[in-house]
Order: C-alpha cells, then sequence, then structure tokens
C-alpha cells in the first residue's frame, strides 16, 4: 500500500526515512523549506522539489539525470534498502512528485510511502513536531531508470491518433477547458487532444487525505469504463498533481505502474 497513516508513522518513527516534500505554486507565495526550518516531524529530511529538477531547462520540475538523483539521495542519507514515507504541507499533496521520483528511479515501490494527510493531520492530531534538524550520514545511493513510467511529448503526440493509452490531465475542469488564463507565463489555455479532465481534488477528502478505494472507484469511473486498465499516463500543469492521481489510481488498481508525462502542460501548452 502507497499510502501509511499518521499513527503507524508514529510507532514506527525510528525505523523509516521521513521525507518533507512540502512544494507550494508561485501564487501561495509560501515556501516549503522555511515553513521545514519553522516545524517538521521528527528526523525528516526536507526534499526541495524545484531544486531538485532539472536544471538548464525551461521547464519546471523535470526528473534530473541518473548521477544527479544519486547524488541528491546519497546526500539526504537514504539507502537502497531502506523504507521512505514522504510528507507534505501543501495544498497540491506534492509528497506524491517524491514518491513517484523514487519509484522512476528504481527504489521498491513496497518501501516508498506517503504520509496519508501530511502534517496537517499530524499536527491536527497534537502529534509531536520540531524545529531541529538532524544530522545526515551521506550514502551511496544507486538507482536505475524505469523508463516506461514516463511519457514524452513526441510520444503524446503519436498517442492522439494511435490511442494506445489513455491521457487524464489533472488540472481544474476551467484550465483544461481553455476558459481561464494558465498561472504560468508562456503558456496557452487548453489541453491535450483526446484527454480527459480529472481534477485532483476529486481524490482528497476535505482533510486532504485519500478517499476511500469505493469512493476513488467512482471517482475514476466518470472517465475510464474499466478501472482495471494499466494503460493510463496521467498530466497537469508541471508534473506534480499528475502525481496524485498516479498514486490515487494505484490505490484501486495494484497493477497499475504510476505513468506520468513528465512536461505536462508546462510543455505541451508553450506558445
Amino acid at each position: 500500500m502507497s499510502l501509511v497513516e499518521t499513527d503507524w508513522l508514529e510507532r514506527n518513527i525510528n525505523s523509516v526515512k521521513i521525507i518533507d516534500c512540502s512544494w507550494h505554486m508561485p501564487q501561495t507565495k509560501r515556501n516549503g523549506l522555511e515553513e521545514y526550518k519553522s516545524q517538521h516531524i521528527s528526523n525528516s529530511i526536507f526534499f526541495d522539489l524545484d531544486a531538485n529538477s532539472k536544471k538548464n531547462i525551461n521547464l519546471p520540475h523535470m526528473l534530473v539525470d541518473q548521477n544527479d538523483w544519486e547524488r541528491i539521495v546519497s546526500n539526504m542519507g537514504i539507502n537502497n534498502e531502506d523504507k521512505i514515507v514522504i510528507y507534505d504541507n501543501s495544498d497540491v499533496i506534492s509528497s506524491c512528485r517524491c514518491w513517484f521520483n523514487f519509484i522512476y528511479f528504481g527504489h521498491n515501490p513496497k518501501l516508498v510511502h506517503v504520509l496519508n494527510g501530511g502534517l496537517k493531520k499530524w499536527i491536527k492530531e497534537n502529534k509531536k513536531v520540531t524545529n531541529e534538524v538532524s544530522n545526515i550520514k551521506t550514502s551511496k545511493y544507486k538507482s536505475f531508470k524505469k523508463k516506461e513510467l514516463v511519457k514524452n511529448k513526441e510520444q503524446i503526440d503519436l498517442n492522439i491518433d494511435e490511442q494506445h493509452f489513455k491521457v487524464i490531465d489533472a488540472r481544474n475542469k476551467e484550465r483544461f477547458e481553455g476558459k481561464v488564463p494558465e498561472p504560468r507565463k508562456g503558456l496557452r489555455s487548453g489541453s491535450i487532444k483526446n484527454s480527459f479532465c480529472l481534477p485532483f481534488n476529486l481524490c482528497l477528502s476535505e482533510d486532504k487525505t485519500f478517499k476511500s478505494k469505493k469512493d476513488l472507484e467512482l471517482v475514476f469511473q466518470t472517465c475510464l469504463k474499466n478501472i482495471n486498465e494499466k494503460n493510463i499516463v496521467f498530466s497537469c500543469g508541471s508534473g506534480v498533481t499528475a502525481c496524485v492521481l498516479a498514486l490515487a489510481y494505484s490505490l484501486i488498481n495494484d497493477k497499475y505502474h504510476p505513468c506520468i508525462y513528465d512536461g505536462s502542460w508546462a510543455e505541451y501548452g508553450l506558445i
């Protein structure tokens, strides 16, 4: 199961590596790192989604090269056999993007988890937080790419006619239908031809926990006749909330391997 609950993490806090992957949309004017410095779950390590994305490219949050990923994770002190719990304090559930990164780079999916409800639920339950940053002993992490888990623009374009897989967009309906401007400059409004709209928030309860399996099945049935399909690719604005849908779908289809269009609309919508 990709999700763990707060009580489970509290009981197992000393036997897992904990990552804070809080990232916020630019318009919120919130800073994930500064919030982490103020309070976080004990022993957690901060994962900077912007800093740990590909450089020298005009697209946000693109996956880094394999050597860079090994350096990033080694500097976090994480080993290949570690069980990992990732959380966030973000409205866009950014922990799911970090979850996807680890799976793409070959970490055993059974060892990578997202904390259901994140830091907000943890604090609401009066569980312990701190502002102390733990010392990190670097590791020698090794990885391999699961290239089949990522689609590029060429594959997306070819699929419009060939329809080997379904593309599901996690953005809200207004952005998907091109009724409102994109929040990033230089992007046209609209969506990928023949794609489906499934706003990621529909998978979440009011407290930002994931809905039950039964409710998630109903959510995905709005755009999928068969919720056991494997050829599903998720997209969004910049590759973050696409991973929320990927995790949600994996909760109802345990045969599904998360697959995203990494460039998402940040690439496809370029003017």
